[in-house]
């Protein structure tokens, strides 16, 4: 059963924000183009992803999880690009996640098989739209989140739908979000699994990132009392389920680190325990939430790689970029650029210019003197020096903060190698 067209079957034109021609071209086409941003050839706004940036963030955390003890299942959420999915998979990932069921649709269409989704997907009609879509996948590996008798008894429904005989389930601990919030609540979670015909005890999530306050010390002691009641929450499953392989599961891309430092030595004194962490964001950096993510964690000591220590703010390099055009200096000290609030992400810091470009030659020195002040729905607002030769036409690169509230907005998001000429379309599937 195909639950979504192919891609590679549809043909784009400019109602899909980025494409340049009216009369449409094939996805698969849009590599042999020569489109180059920095040379307006593209109609922006448009965002683009440094296809070498995003494969050394790739191998760089990939090589830290092997020496960490650790493995990776990566959020699907941040790009929802099944191709980048498919990527991270080949690459050496354990898996992918999920968040609901839409997007489990999504990658199952396109071939992944190891799902994990991290959230209660809702009640007992939820249920039922989960079976469903394993019955359409029965070689399918899905574990699921649970953190009441409730979401257990929407996955017993989904297990019996698809007459399915084990589904994982992961108990999930919490704070700030979803999650048991004590001992009984795991206790009841576990008894009701138990007693489910079709369920199995896969082991024990939590998100730690939910527990983050603007105080780094606060934040460390929040996310060590949350680390605590997960290997508390294992042991009592472990308990349940005597011999069964079981997971650990945390680890979003702020602080993977400090996660894996409590759960891994767990995992290798249990014996048949998997860390599974479900990092997304950090493939792609930013320059905002993440690179202060990454500047903490090398206050935290950095990342150590084969006896190594690695500066993580130097290491993890920015691989979305979203070019907008001058529109407007209709006064000294303004320009008015082609993009807003519909574009681009805002609610972890606006968009920094990174580089002007002028007829393809890009302006030294002139991007270091622009600030964004702030945003309208299809503009920005820069702050300009008064003598800025800045002019109408020039076409600027600007570094994001938070991908995942940026790749959301675009349907089609496009590759550039080395020479910032776009090699291929890369979809979305946001729904």
């Amino acid at each position: 059963m195909q639950f979504l067209s192919r891609w590679e079957y549809q043909r784009l034109s400019t109602t899909t924000r980025g494409i340049p021609l009216v009369d449409g071209i094939a996805v698969e086409d849009i590599g042999s183009q020569g489109w180059r941003p920095s040379r307006g050839d593209l109609a922006l706004p448009a965002l683009t992803l440094d296809e070498t940036a995003f494969a050394a963030n790739r191998d760089l955390f990939l090589q830290w999880c092997r020496g960490a003890g650790v493995a990776v299942a990566p959020h699907a959420k941040t790009p929802m690009s099944p191709e980048l999915a498919r990527s991270l998979r080949e690459a050496g990932a354990w898996g992918t996640t999920v968040a609901n069921i839409q997007q489990a649709a999504v990658l199952l269409s396109h071939g992944e098989r190891r799902l994990l989704l991290a959230n209660e997907i809702g009640g007992l009609a939820a249920g039922r739209r989960l079976g469903t879509l394993m019955s359409a996948h029965p070689d399918l590996e899905l574990h699921a989140f649970a953190d009441s008798p409730a979401a257990v008894a929407a996955l017993a429904e989904a297990a019996r739908i698809a007459d399915r005989r084990e589904l994982s389930v992961l108990v999930e601990l919490g704070a700030g979000r979803a999650g048991a919030r004590d001992r009984s609540a795991v206790e009841a979670t576990i008894a009701a699994v138990l007693a489910a015909d079709r369920l199995v005890l896969g082991g024990v999530a939590a998100y730690e990132g939910a527990v983050a306050t603007p105080d780094a010390d606060e934040t460390q002691r929040a996310i060590a009392a949350l680390m605590k009641r997960t290997v508390e929450a294992f042991a009592m499953v472990r308990a349940a389920a005597p011999r069964l392989p079981l997971i650990l599961s945390a680890g979003g891309s702020a602080y993977f680190d400090v996660v894996a430092r409590v759960l891994a030595p767990a995992a290798r004194a249990d014996g048949n325990a998997t860390v599974v962490l479900r990092s997304g964001a950090l493939f792609f950096a930013d320059h905002g939430i993440y690179a202060r993510a990454f500047a903490e964690l090398d206050r935290r000591g950095g990342l150590l790689i084969d006896g190594a220590h690695h500066a993580a703010a130097a290491s993890f390099r920015p691989a979305l970029t979203l070019w907008a055009e001058v529109l407007s200096r209709p006064e000294a000290g303004l320009a008015i650029v082609g993009f807003g609030m519909r574009d681009a992400s805002f609610d972890q810091g606006l968009p920094v210019p990174l580089r002007v470009f002028r007829d393809g030659v890009e302006q030294d020195g002139l991007a270091a003197r622009l600030s964004v002040t702030r945003l309208n729905d299809q503009h920005a607002f820069l702050s300009v020096v008064p003598d800025s030769p800045l002019a109408v036409g020039d076409i600027i690169a600007f570094g994001i903060s938070h991908p995942c509230t940026c790749l959301d907005r675009w349907r089609v998001i496009f590759d550039l190698d080395a020479d910032g000429v776009v090699t291929r379309g890369l979809p979305t599937q946001f729904g």
